[in-house]
């Protein structure tokens, strides 16, 4: 496997827009049937939507995937077949697994009389095992996120066993996360596939200069590189041991 930077901008990828959903998409969602194909790693999916106030996903199923819900601004209110209920707001991490199958809905917790809206990034990746029981987690992580270092914040992999915050049903990925005041750096890590979304802010990269709200840095077979902030900025890394497969 060869080692390879590819810088996505922000204006490359996919983008889908209803009535109440702007949507941008790092890897084709809106009628695409088989992921896998156009997955870097493990990751499937990476969304980046804006909802309206009063507006959201009705209810709807999933089965045998790993959901990672972040919220940039706003709230998520999340309802599932399961019983799970929550109200996902920024630092708040949370993270459905689909299992044999779950129905849920998301909606922006504001109504249509207020004029908050939501701005949610969500990621898949597959699990390990097909078939497992759906289950739910969420936690706070908002205070480990203010010393401007680099969180895992979901993982599977055993190194990082008791350092992340909540579990994933994958042994070879981690989600990390990353709010840095201007001036500060984080080294992403080394791994066979790296996936590097800057969710709000500017940040130079090491060797590859600026970039800016949107933009991702696709990895493969490589790491080590310096992120360092330029204004506040908000940085999401995937690191993943292995790919998905069709």
């Amino acid at each position: 496997m060869a080692a390879q930077v590819q810088v996505i901008p922000a204006a490359n990828r996919r983008y889908w827009r209803t009535e109440w959903l702007d949507s941008r998409q790092s890897f084709p969602v809106t009628g695409n049937f088989v992921l896998e194909d156009y997955a870097h790693g493990l990751l499937l999916v990476h969304n980046e939507d804006i909802v309206d106030p009063g507006e959201g996903f009705d209810t709807h199923q999933h089965r045998d995937t790993e959901i990672l819900t972040w919220v940039l601004e706003g709230t998520v209110v999340h309802q599932d077949s399961a019983g799970n209920s929550g109200l996902i707001r920024p630092g708040l991490a949370q993270r459905m697994s689909a299992g044999t199958g779950i129905l849920h809905s998301e909606r922006n917790g504001a109504g249509w009389t207020e004029r908050e809206r939501l701005h949610v990034v969500q990621m898949w990746i597959p699990p390990d095992t097909l078939g497992a029981p759906p289950s739910y987690q969420e936690l706070d992580v908002d205070g480990a996120l203010r010393r401007n270092s680099l969180v895992p914040v979901a993982s599977g992999m055993p190194r990082y066993r008791g350092d992340a915050a909540i579990g994933i049903g994958n042994r070879h990925a981690t989600f990390h996360v990353a709010r840095l005041d201007p001036g500060h750096s984080i080294t992403v890590p080394d791994a066979p596939y790296g996936h590097v979304f800057i969710a709000r802010g500017g940040v130079d990269y090491e060797n590859h200069g600026a970039l800016g709200q949107g933009d991702a840095v696709r990895l493969t077979a490589t790491g080590g590189h310096r992120v360092t902030a330029t204004t506040p900025a908000e940085v999401l890394i995937w690191e993943m041991d292995a790919a998905a497969s069709r």
